[in-house]
């Protein structure tokens, strides 16, 4: 081989690896996207991890070949992505039938976004961030737990992605008709658990202050007074935590069970943090969180619902490396 042909040879094998890591980019900027999809549809970290990791896994075991045919990648991986979540969707049904108590969906922490696999988000890539808006918060992802599998996927795709109906038929495996009638049941749904928007975040975190001071206090009456007459607290012990295993109702009820739990508990710190974009409180005991409350706060700044999750299994997030 002479060294004019060597020589462009070689940067022929130079732009095949440059087109090669184009590729490789085009496909990986994905991720982030779908990450915030498999969480908003399985409301759980570690699934929403194990859903894209075997989106990718099946897209290179493809052939080059076949992955040059695809004309574009991020639909592909979107359609593939839908499709496992929706069979994990199915399948969590079932497991969720031998669950011990309420399955509440996996909290995340800050404000702003959050980065899976890394607490708090530091020093991990930014493709892995959650992007968290009013679709990550606890009151959504539990109506979400509501739907059919085939709801959740045509709502999310659909209201909140913005995906055509005719993309999220191919997904779904129905027709486009019949999942705009899937998604406009789940926006019903909504409608019916959520018929007014909240207060500001600002206003929000004043009244979750009310109610960590009050608890704090051993002070029932204010504890019952931050509380909707009608409030409702579910817990999420899995089995692996102490957690009453049916919803409370009634404010009164709920002070009453908070302030024995509050009164038998070992020393523990209670810090006001987001949770799922929202102001939030986390329960620290011997350096490690315990629990992690999310509330709902109605316009009159009574706290309405209550969600916490003590299964350690869905705290991992929050814990310090």
């Amino acid at each position: 081989m002479t060294p004019e042909s060597r020589r462009k040879h070689e940067q022929a094998d130079e732009q095949a690896d440059e087109q090669q890591d184009a590729g490789l980019d085009a496909i990986m900027s994905e991720r982030r996207q779908l990450l915030n999809l498999a969480y908003r549809l399985l409301g759980s970290l570690a699934d929403a991890e194990d859903a894209v990791q075997e989106t990718y896994t099946r897209w290179y075991a493809m052939s080059r070949a076949e992955q040059e045919a695809v004309e574009s990648p991020g639909a592909w991986l979107t359609k593939v992505a839908g499709r496992i979540c929706l069979n994990v969707l199915g399948s969590a049904r079932t497991r969720r039938e031998t669950y011990v108590g309420e399955w509440i969906p996996e909290p995340l922490p800050g404000s702003d976004g959050w980065t899976v696999g890394a607490p708090g988000g530091a020093g991990a890539d930014p493709a892995d961030r959650i992007t968290l808006d009013e679709s990550v918060t606890m009151a959504f992802l539990v109506v979400f737990e509501a739907m059919t599998p085939a709801e959740r996927v045509a709502f999310v795709l659909h209201d909140v992605f913005r995906y055509p109906f005719a993309e999220v038929a191919e997904i779904v495996g129905r027709t486009p008709a019949a999942c705009r009638q899937l998604a406009s049941s789940a926006r019903r749904r909504v409608a019916a658990t959520r018929a007014e928007a909240g207060p500001t975040a600002t206003r929000q975190a004043v009244v979750v202050r009310r109610f960590k001071e009050a608890w704090e206090a051993l002070d029932i009456e204010a504890l019952i007074g931050v509380l909707d007459p009608a409030a409702t607290a579910v817990s999420d012990g899995g089995g692996r935590a102490v957690a009453h295993l049916q919803p409370l109702e009634g404010a009164e009820r709920i002070a009453r069970l908070y302030l024995t739990i509050a009164r038998l508990a070992p020393p523990r710190t209670i810090l006001e943090t987001p949770v799922n974009g929202l102001p939030g409180l986390a329960v620290e005991s011997d350096g490690r969180i315990e629990t992690v409350f999310a509330f709902e706060v109605s316009t009159d700044d009574r706290i309405t619902h209550i969600w916490a999750v003590r299964n350690p299994d869905k705290l991992r997030p929050w814990q310090r490396q």
